[in-house]
């Protein structure tokens, strides 16, 4: 899993129209959260931000003011609904090798039995239990000769070593 570096400063300013002049100045207003400590308000680079945050639970290193070096996961992400740029960012403070709970994208590989079949995803992200700093980007299962009908189960999906399910065995 890749780690990226981001600079962070700290912020006194809070509110709609505070959290608008950050924006203006390309930036995006986040808090920082966990482990019983009081939440952290702090600005980060939105480009920077937004290329970090393609990968999926991405593991983000904060540099706050120069002083503290933090590890963090994204925990949730407001974007604008029409023009897709980063509003808000929740960050889970963590420390290596905690145990997190996160949704990993389930990806397919393979081709289904011929007849016509169709393919249908009820979990498109599989929670899992891993290390901060080993999870998973994504987990492939093969779909190769499904029947119709037929079904795959969570505890059918083969997850790297370190990684546990944290949903029922028996989800589809």
């Amino acid at each position: 899993m890749s780690e990226v570096k981001l600079a962070a400063e700290t912020r006194s300013e809070f509110g709609k129209g505070a959290a608008r002049r950050i924006r203006r100045e390309n930036k995006v207003p986040v808090v920082l959260y966990g482990h019983g400590t009081e939440p952290v308000h702090l600005t980060l680079p939105g480009h920077e931000l937004l290329l970090a945050l393609r990968t999926p639970n991405v593991l983000i290193s904060l540099d706050i003011d120069g002083k503290t070096n933090e590890l963090a996961i994204p925990k949730a992400v407001q974007r604008d609904p029409l023009k897709g740029f980063l509003e808000h960012v929740d960050l889970l403070l963590v420390k290596r090798g905690e145990k997190v709970t996160v949704e990993i994208p389930v990806q397919t590989e393979g081709e289904l039995a011929a007849g016509g079949n169709l393919l249908e995803h009820v979990l498109n992200a599989l929670p899992v239990e891993a290390e901060a700093t080993h999870i998973p980007e994504a987990v492939t299962v093969s779909v190769e000769g499904l029947e119709a009908g037929a079904s795959i189960h969570a505890k059918d999906i083969t997850l790297p070593s370190g990684v546990t399910l944290a949903v029922d065995e028996d989800a589809v």
